[in-house]
């Protein structure tokens, strides 16, 4: 035993660490330049490895590795192959004959709609009524009354969904609406509604509501599907109406004059009632049978032709994520900035663009183009936060104009262009939301609504500080270094 000892303290340990740690350290770097896509997140994830020994190669085998996007593609894409085989031509056909009846300032944005079509078959739509909806305040009251008029079914879909107040209002109508006999479907991220996952949906199941979880988290504290969250807020009742935009349902998202000190949330949500929700729907349907492991066919009565028409917008809607061959989202930001003429108004909470994003916005206002982005000034995330700054003084150089709001938190996800085009949705413009979640945004071709959310931007500004170049370059120098090391984990972000 004492040999064994003595010879134990003559081995070089560090020697046996090196022979064993670097094949592991050069096998997890070829995997990585195997298996991610993106160049940038191929050298953060390289430099993680590589400078933060061991600690890299776990956080690079927890969040970096796409574990489920094989299956998530054999699992969806059969499911939107039969459909897409049997409407494709009626799509394009329908889509052309929209945009042929529409007025020449919608014909503009010809390559725009073009996009959507070709890349994700997702369909103009015309004859629609859209409502924009600021804040909890008018967002919950809408859906509350949507809901308890629901005669044949409801589909919901949320990121968050959490057992509080106007969680359990919802729960209730739900319930109700299920023993009335209306067809209920819930999908809720495992994740982001972990408040739920146990009596809540088992009062909801019980009352005859089915609810499934998004990928459903087994073990929290290495879960690579925390990247692969759905961050889609759904709703679509009877086929004739459906809510989408940055909202969840919580509490903390109504701003109560009884409670003025807690922190303004400032959102931003649609109510679309026409054609405009038929890929809302079909979204819902690829994302139901995913998570609930069934076969929901798109029979009839789920896309029911409205028989009048309802209003005046045209409807597109983009949605993309960890399953799609291409990044949609960010393609139809890119198409509508580089379509820009006048003005483009971005509002977001996370701001990490990557370079295509960067470089379009940047080329717009070196181009002449009003340039606009609101910020948060205040932010949930210092990391994040320090990210985004390092983006800004190239673009302040170029010309854009940021501005950081004040009154409370901004988590609203719009852009106007031109005071013609808007989207909203529930991305955020960071590489989390263009590659590692599931997102939609809503595309409205109408001047109308444009101005409207034009005005609420301009509205916003007044409540917050625009940035200054100069005294933007003069922040302590050890800030800005930590900013820069920050956007190095941009990729991760």
């Amino acid at each position: 035993m004492a040999e064994l000892l003595k010879s134990l303290e003559n081995i070089d340990w560090l020697l046996v660490w090196n022979i064993v740690y670097i094949p592991v350290l050069v096998a997890v770097c070829l995997r990585i330049v195997y298996d991610t896509g993106s160049t940038a997140k191929t050298l953060a994830y390289l430099l993680l490895a590589i400078f933060v020994p061991v600690a890299g190669i776990v956080i690079y085998f927890s969040f970096g590795i796409n574990y489920k996007k094989r299956k998530l593609y054999s699992k969806k894409l059969v499911e939107d192959e039969l459909f897409i085989q049997r409407l494709e031509e009626r799509v394009h056909a329908y889509s052309q004959e929209v945009l042929a009846g529409s007025n020449p300032t919608v014909q503009r944005y010809r390559e725009l709609v073009n996009l959507l079509l070709h890349d994700g078959l997702s369909p103009l739509t015309g004859r629609n009524q859209v409502t924009l909806l600021l804040n909890g305040e008018e967002k919950f009251p809408a859906v509350l009354q949507a809901l308890r008029e629901a005669r044949h079914h409801i589909h919901l879909e949320y990121y968050i969904l959490d057992n509080d107040q106007i969680g359990n209002q919802i729960k209730e109508i739900l319930m109700q609406k299920a023993r009335e006999g209306v067809q209920v479907r819930f999908i809720y991220d495992d994740y982001g509604s972990r408040s739920i996952r146990r009596k809540y949906v088992a009062e909801l199941r019980a009352a005859g509501v089915e609810a499934y979880p998004f990928h459903k988290v087994l073990f929290w504290l290495l879960a690579n599907r925390l990247n692969y969250r759905n961050h889609r807020k759904i709703i679509i009742i009877d086929a004739q109406t459906a809510f989408v935009g940055g909202i969840n349902v919580a509490d903390r998202y109504i701003n109560r004059p009884e409670d003025p000190n807690r922190l303004f949330w400032r959102d931003t949500h649609l109510r679309i009632d026409g054609p405009g929700i038929y890929y809302l729907q079909y979204l819902f349907f690829c994302d139901w049978n995913f998570a609930s492991g069934q076969h929901l066919h798109p029979e009839e009565h789920y896309f029911i032709a409205q028989p009048h028409p309802v209003g005046n917008s045209l409807v597109q809607i983009a949605a993309s994520g960890p399953d799609s061959p291409r990044p949609t989202i960010v393609f139809s930001l890119l198409q509508a900035f580089y379509l820009a003429q006048k003005e483009i108004l971005v509002t977001t909470p996370y701001f990490i663009p990557g370079e295509g994003i960067l470089q379009a916005l940047t080329v717009a206002a070196l181009g002449g183009v009003k340039v606009k982005l609101l910020v948060p000034g205040i932010s949930d995330s210092a990391l994040v936060n320090a990210a985004a700054w390092s983006y800004y003084d190239d673009m302040l150089h170029a010309g854009v104009e940021i501005y950081l709001y004040q009154k409370g938190f901004i988590h609203s996800k719009t852009v106007v262009i031109d005071g013609a085009v808007s989207m909203v949705g529930t991305a955020n413009m960071d590489n989390r939301s263009f590659e590692l979640n599931f997102e939609v945004n809503a595309v409205v071709y109408d001047e109308a609504i444009s101005k409207q959310l034009r005005d609420v931007f301009y509205a916003d500004l007044r409540q917050a500080e625009k940035i200054n170049l100069r005294e933007w370059r003069q922040r302590p120098r050890l800030k800005q270094f930590f900013e820069k090391l920050a956007r190095l984990l941009s990729p991760l972000l």
